[in-house]
């Protein structure tokens, strides 16, 4: 446990992508089985210890410590694991030896609520400051020290002198702490393989569009960028994976897409919007899929309601014959014999966008206003199937984003290095009788000056407090920027913004001449 600290407490501070691979290696070489596969698991984030709860861990440090204390402290540092580790009183007289990583893992896994909160302290009580911030970053799944799990498969590679790639084509068949993964990357066993089951195959994805770049429509073709979420649809063996970009199964949440033939599909994942399920060609916002995505096993009414079904953008392996290779016209043409052969009300092709030329493409991808589309895709006719970002393959082209007026009504402190200052706001804007009424929350896209600056507001025009919330006089306007806007039954306001940020501090526009509600509403997708 101790050498998975150490990693952990490193990884944190080191910036350089190089050296996190470095010391990702290092620690997964030198390490023995099984405690370096359950630190690439915790990395990866494949490991679940559903019995550990942040409030389980906060009612054991207040237990121990003054809840003003613990309170204060918590706002201060920003980091719950590192506040607890720091605070957790050593018990008296002498230290029992720190336990392994595997032995953490086998005592926390399979344990109730009730039982995990006995486990966790004792654990507490036999580690130092460092072991106890890995213990809990390790219980609750949230590291945040900078790894993607994309990374760690890499650290792991570079370690042993594997190709990534056949890394990850193996990986959704492996569990956890991986001891065949191990065996093959140390020589000791025959590389593994996943069998007749569903494997992952790592994403290929985009660049930006650089401002006033062109490109030549004839080695370029466009489609639309549907705003749901990016999955691959595999099918082998007799069953079906749904897997998210990041390769997590997300089949339980989607029972309704299945597939019967064997093959590896890339597309967008949506649900069907409110009064469109009998259209085949409509699809709902992002609002509508978030509906879906929480759910870990949906009721009936929910799969009635948001039927989900993707809209295909790539042919990745059929019948066993791996297309990855191939240029993209290849693998669209194999695409459209393919896909008439699927139930139409859970696959569609994406369409390609036509135009003649690059001023009306961009006139095309102004007016795209629909609830489920984001901008453009540009892709080489000629690119193979590769992962990761390809200088030139692979563009996203996405739409302007749209701005409102805004009032602030209400400001919260932050965590961490904003603990000081006060940098998430909410919102609103006037109703018909005049009425201010929220509308979103934003904690980006501002300077460190416009923070100051809104911080300096927020504290002399306070008006109420509520626990950490301050409420604010009415007169500043905040130009707003989303990527779209939704009608929502969720929210007092009817509405939801995607991706809201403060572009921009209006100290030249009159509180009373901010947006309206009703303006919103016309946005509405």
């Amino acid at each position: 446990m101790e050498a998975f600290a150490r990693l952990l407490d490193a990884l944190l501070y080191t910036r350089s992508r190089t050296a996190k691979l470095r010391l990702i290696a290092d620690y997964l070489v030198a390490t023995p089985d099984p405690d370096r596969g359950w630190a690439l698991a915790a990395l990866t984030g494949t490991i679940d210890l559903k019995a550990v709860q942040p409030s389980m861990l906060k009612a054991l440090m207040v237990e121990r410590v003054d809840a003003t204390l613990f309170a204060l402290s918590h706002d201060f540092v920003g980091d719950m694991a590192e506040t607890i580790s720091l605070l957790w009183p050593n018990p008296p007289g002498e230290k029992p030896p720190a336990p392994t990583l595997d032995e953490v893992v086998a005592q926390l896994s399979g344990l109730s609520r009730g039982q995990a909160t006995a486990a966790v302290a004792a654990l507490l009580d036999r580690l130092d400051v460092q072991g106890r911030y890995a213990l809990i970053k390790l219980a609750t799944g949230a590291l945040r020290v900078g790894v993607s799990a994309r990374l760690a498969k890499t650290g792991l590679a570079q370690g042993f002198g594997l190709d990534v790639e056949a890394v990850e084509e193996i990986w959704h068949g492996l569990t956890p702490p991986f001891t065949p993964l191990f065996q093959w990357a140390t020589g000791a066993a025959a590389p593994p393989t996943a069998g007749n089951v569903p494997v992952f195959r790592p994403f290929m994805l985009a660049s930006p569009l650089e401002e006033g770049v062109t490109l030549d429509l004839a080695e370029h073709a466009a489609e639309w960028k549907w705003d749901g979420i990016r999955v691959q649809i595999v099918h082998a063996g007799g069953q079906t994976r749904l897997l998210s970009r990041t390769g997590d199964d997300i089949s339980a949440s989607f029972p309704d897409v299945q597939l019967d033939q064997t093959l590896a599909l890339d597309g967008e994942l949506l649900v069907r919007g409110e009064g469109q399920a009998d259209s085949v060609a409509a699809s709902g916002s992002f609002n509508a899929l978030q509906q879906r995505l929480g759910r870990k096993a949906p009721n009936a009414k929910l799969l009635a309601e948001r039927p989900a079904f993707i809209r295909v953008y790539d042919l990745l392996s059929h019948a066993g014959e791996d297309l990855r290779a191939l240029p993209w016209h290849t693998r669209r043409a194999r695409l459209e014999t393919v896909l008439p052969g699927l139930d139409p009300a859970r696959f569609e092709l994406s369409p390609l966008v036509e135009a003649a030329s690059w001023d009306e493409l961009a006139l095309l991808r102004d007016a795209a206003r629909d609830a489920a589309i984001e901008g453009l895709m540009l892709k080489r006719r000629d690119a193979p199937y590769v992962a990761g970002r390809r200088q030139g393959q692979w563009f996203k082209w996405k739409r302007s984003a749209l701005t409102a007026d805004c009032v602030l009504m209400y400001a919260q402190r932050g965590h961490g290095r904003r603990s000081s200052l006060y940098s998430d706001f909410t919102f609103g804007c006037w109703t018909p009788d005049g009425q201010l009424l929220p509308v979103g929350k934003a904690y980006s896209g501002f300077t460190d000056a416009e923070l100051a600056m809104l911080d300096k507001f927020v504290r002399g025009h306070t008006m109420q407090k509520f626990g950490p919330v301050r409420e604010v006089e009415k007169a500043l306007v905040l130009e707003v920027a989303f990527d779209s806007i939704h009608a929502s039954t969720r929210h007092k306001s009817g509405l939801a913004m995607r991706f809201p940020r403060i572009s921009r501090i209006r100290t030249d526009k009159p509180a009373a001449e901010a947006d309206t509600v009703a303006a919103l509403l016309k946005l509405a997708t």
